[in-house]
């Protein structure tokens, strides 16, 4: 077994490293746009007196530097050559992930905006996979230079992790002569309504609540007559951009629906394992940095004429969290690198288990990582001039989003125990 990393991708993280080096940390400095990472981030990125949503010239910063670094051929990485990509792999992403939050705070990477200056682009090649030839040349190159903008409507606010029990609706209804689809529900956290030139909107168009059949995704224009962003909820990390939103008699042309007609939950599950474990890779990673800032403050810091470092009480945790990060970088480039060797619905049959568990406890890993660097820094950790407290907020989040981790147990346990997976037991 070898567990070195291929040589083209260390070549490629230095590449990178060169590259925010040069290009995105000036920006970061520039016009004090520090501000935005520094102790005043909260405040500088949140219009408090607009619904608590991003500023504009933050989210302009954030484009500024993708746009960088797609010029220098970064940004589309993982997708596929027929994009401008490099057809990045899962291991090389979960690298990548890792390395940037390990590096912390950053115009290079800021997951609260889940932005990157090596992006996912899940929406294209969901195009790709699942949209009519018309969609596919209408979107996708709007999508690559940020033109059009997706949001994705799945969760409703009486429902949350269960989808299949939702009650948006959609019924067949024909207008000047053009068949169509006439939509009434809520939809809750859907993220970059403020900004969105359309929304993903899951509907039921057929089936009864609880069943997954009958339900379809439909590409809605967020000007349509009907859609209402009701209220943004303000979260534990500000600023937001998540809203509940509102379809009321929304009609659409049949040509609005996306994928298959009535099995449309195949398409909020296409891509749910890439960014499962490459969100765990970024939790890793930030996990990581907190461990190593809190070994050199320990080191530095000598209250009572002595080291910090040299008390057990402050030795042991962090032994303890870097014990667990040790293990599970290898069971996230194992899975990563598994996953490589496979088709999607192989992954979904065989490896789910095993990024659900990569999943769950890398957001885990890292908030505890966050609240043991609070403590080994004291006050000064605890206050906002250091950067534990907003990666504790922020990745609080991922044990709730991207699937909670009571679900991603589930799933983990349903392979442990037959009902689903390789080892599904047969009821003879």
């Amino acid at each position: 077994m070898d567990f070195n990393l291929p040589k083209e991708l260390t070549d490629y993280l230095a590449e990178l490293d060169s590259f925010i080096e040069k290009e995105i940390r000036p920006l970061e400095q520039q016009d004090d746009n520090i501000r935005f990472f520094d102790h005043r981030r909260e405040w500088a990125r949140t219009d408090f007196d607009n619904d608590g949503l991003p500023r504009e010239e933050w989210e302009a910063l954030l484009k500024k530097a993708r746009r960088l670094a797609d010029k220098a051929g970064h940004l589309r990485f993982p997708l596929p050559k027929e994009f401008g990509g490099k057809d990045g792999s899962n291991l090389a992403m979960t690298v990548i992930r890792e390395h940037f939050a390990a590096k912390g705070l950053g115009l290079h990477n800021d997951l609260q905006n889940e932005h990157s200056i090596v992006a996912n682009n899940p929406f294209v090649l969901l195009l790709r996979d699942f949209g009519t030839k018309e969609q596919y040349e209408y979107f996708v190159d709007g999508m690559l230079d940020e033109s059009f903008q997706l949001a994705f409507g799945l969760t409703e606010p009486d429902h949350g992790s269960d989808a299949t029990h939702m009650e948006t609706r959609a019924v067949p209804e024909t207008r000047d002569g053009v068949d169509g689809w006439l939509i009434n529900g809520e939809k809750m956290w859907t993220t970059g309504m403020h900004t969105a030139t359309h929304c993903v909107t899951f509907v039921r168009t057929s089936g009864d609540a609880g069943s997954a059949k009958g339900i379809t995704a439909m590409i809605v224009p967020s000007e349509t007559p009907g859609v209402k962003v009701e209220e943004y909820l303000w979260t534990f990390n500000m600023p937001t951009d998540h809203p509940r939103v509102s379809f009321t008699n929304v009609w659409v042309p049949a040509t609005a629906v996306f994928g298959p007609l009535e099995d449309g939950l195949a398409i909020a599950q296409h891509f749910v394992h890439e960014n499962r474990i490459r969100q765990a890779a970024s939790s890793l990673g930030a996990a990581h940095f907190c461990i190593q800032e809190s070994v050199k403050y320990a080191r530095k810091r000598k209250p009572f004429g002595q080291e910090l470092a040299r008390n057990q009480g402050i030795q042991f945790p962090l032994v303890e969290l870097a014990t667990q990060v040790e293990m599970l970088r290898l069971l996230i480039r194992k899975t990563a690198w598994e996953m490589d060797q496979m088709s999607k619905p192989e992954i979904a049959n065989l490896l789910s288990d095993k990024v659900a568990m990569c999943n769950y406890w890398a957001n885990r890993l890292c908030c505890e990582a966050a609240d043991r660097a609070m403590q080994v820094h004291g006050a000064i950790g605890y206050s906002r001039h250091k950067p534990f407290e907003h990666i504790y907020r922020h990745h609080r989040r991922y044990r709730i989003t991207e699937g909670a981790e009571e679900i991603q147990m589930r799933k983990a346990g349903a392979f442990l125990f037959g009902y689903l997976g390789p080892n599904k037991w047969r009821e003879d």
